[in-house]
């Protein structure tokens, strides 16, 4: 795994506290940024998967940020989320020519929290897995600060 670095950490308690507004205003507890590689935030979401279960917060964000940046602009950009992408939204990063991805919460861990709730059917397809399939490459580190990332989620699961 390569090394977070003080801006990884930084941005990573920026998007668990995110998750956890989320959770507050009655969403899933899930939250992602997109972060240029000078640091400048292009975008952040929060999960909206109740109305559109497409709308997952990484996918959201992945939105916002295409819509103003190329590829190419986004190729240095780090995508930060509170828990491992999924295998759609690892697509969507891939796609959307992010080069990074920094997550706290892995996806096997998050299955112990949601258990068999219909809310989150877990794939179990790790985001390595699924860039390594890709053309080109992305960085992916984590899981970091898992400890912290289940607070969130703590008590919401009902699987």
């Amino acid at each position: 795994m390569t090394t977070p670095t003080a801006q990884d950490h930084e941005f990573l308690t920026r998007v668990l506290a995110l998750a956890q507004r989320s959770r507050d205003e009655g969403h899933h507890p899930f939250a992602a940024m997109v972060v240029a590689a000078d640091g400048s935030v292009i975008a952040e979401a929060m999960n909206a998967s109740s109305s559109d279960r497409t709308a997952h917060a990484e996918m959201n964000a992945l939105r916002i940020a295409s819509r103003q940046h190329s590829p190419a602009q986004l190729a240095g950009a780090t995508l930060y989320a509170n828990a491992e992408p999924c295998a759609m939204c690892a697509g969507g990063t891939y796609w959307s020519g992010v080069g990074r991805v920094v997550y706290a919460l892995s996806e096997a861990n998050l299955l112990q929290l949601t258990g068999s709730d219909p809310e989150n059917p877990t794939l179990s397809l790790p985001c390595r897995e699924v860039f390594a399939r890709g053309q080109r490459p992305t960085t992916v580190i984590g899981p970091l600060r898992e400890d912290e990332a289940r607070l969130a989620h703590a008590g919401f699961w009902h699987g």
